[in-house]
C-alpha cells in the first residue's frame, strides 16, 4: 500500500524539523516546504537514508501569495497530514517596527495557515481521514508581552478550535499546538534577548514533539506541552485578566517584542 504523506511547512530547525524526522519514522512519505533550499536538500536527504522516507522538496517563502499558492496546490493533491509549522517573532516595539516585516508576518503566521488548511482539507474530507497540526503558541493563550506574534497566535488558537467543532464526526482533526519557550533557533532568528529566563521554563524539542503526538492520538484539540505550562495556562484562565497581564509583564521585562 502507498505510504501516507505529511506535508511540513518550516521544518528545517526546530518543531519543525522534529516533526518531519518522527513522521519519517512512522512510516510517512513527506513534502517539506521553507525557504532555504540547501537544509532543505540535506534534510530530505537525510530523512531518506535514516527512515526510507520519500521526500519532496518544495521551496517557498511562505510571506508571498504566488509561493503560497504553489504549496496550496500540492495540497489540493492530497495529503494525510499537514503541519503548520513555518512561523516568526520579531524584535523592537510595534510602534517603531517596519511595517512590511509586521505584514510578512501576518502573511506566514496567519494567511499561510487559513490558505494551507483551506486548500487540504477537501482532499480529506473525501478519504474520510486526516490531520491538520497548527503550531500556535502559549502566547496566543495568555496575553504577551509583544502583540502581533501573540495575536496572530490567538487566531490560530480560535481558528483551530472552530474547524474542530465544524469537522466533528468527518474522520478529519484540526489541532492547534501551544508550545512555551523551546530550545529551536526562534529566538535568536528574531534577535530576542532571552537571558535570564528560568531554566524550569524551558522545553526540548523532542519532548515537545513526543507530547503532541500523544495527544493527537487522543484527540486533543488544543495541545499544551509541559506541565509547567498546562499550569501557567490553567491559572491564567482563573485569575483576573489584569493580574495575568502584571505577571507577563514580569517574565517578559527587557525582552522588547512586537
Amino acid at each position: 500500500m502507498p505510504r501516507p504523506v505529511a506535508l511540513i511547512t518550516g521544518p528545517t530547525s526546530g518543531l519543525g524539523g522534529g516533526f518531519a524526522r518522527r513522521y519519517a519514522v512512522d512510516g510517512y512519505d513527506l513534502v517539506l516546504v521553507a525557504r532555504d533550499v540547501d537544509r532543505l536538500e540535506r534534510l530530505a536527504a537525510e530523512l531518506h537514508d535514516e527512515a526510507g522516507a520519500r521526500v519532496e522538496v518544495l521551496p517557498a517563502d511562505l510571506s508571498v501569495a504566488a509561493d503560497r499558492e504553489r504549496v496550496a496546490e500540492r495540497l489540493r493533491a492530497g495529503v494525510r497530514v499537514l503541519v503548520n509549522n513555518a512561523g516568526f517573532g520579531t524584535a523592537g516595539e510595534f510602534w517603531s517596527a517596519d511595517l512590511e516585516v509586521l505584514q510578512r508576518q501576518l502573511d506566514v503566521n496567519v494567511t499561510a495557515v487559513m490558505q494551507l488548511t483551506h486548500a487540504a482539507l477537501p482532499a480529506m474530507l473525501a478519504a474520510g481521514e486526516g490531520t491538520v497540526l497548527n503550531v500556535a503558541s502559549v502566547a496566543g493563550l495568555l496575553p504577551g508581552r509583544g502583540s502581533t506574534y501573540s495575536a496572530s497566535k490567538a487566531w490560530v488558537v480560535s481558528f483551530s478550535e472552530g474547524l474542530a467543532n465544524g469537522l466533528s464526526g468527518t474522520g478529519v482533526g484540526v489541532h492547534a499546538l501551544c508550545p512555551g519557550f523551546v530550545h529551536t533557533e526562534f529566538h535568536a532568528r528574531a534577535d530576542i534577548d532571552m537571558a535570564g529566563t528560568p531554566s524550569f521554563l524551558w522545553l526540548e524539542v523532542d519532548e515537545v514533539v513526543r507530547e503532541t503526538m500523544a495527544d493527537l492520538a487522543k484527540g486533543k484539540i488544543v495541545i499544551i506541552p509541559g506541565l509547567q505550562y498546562k499550569a501557567l495556562t490553567t491559572g491564567g484562565r482563573m485569575i483576573p485578566r489584569n493580574v495575568v497581564r502584571a505577571l507577563t509583564k514580569v517574565v517578559g521585562k527587557g525582552r522588547d517584542r512586537t
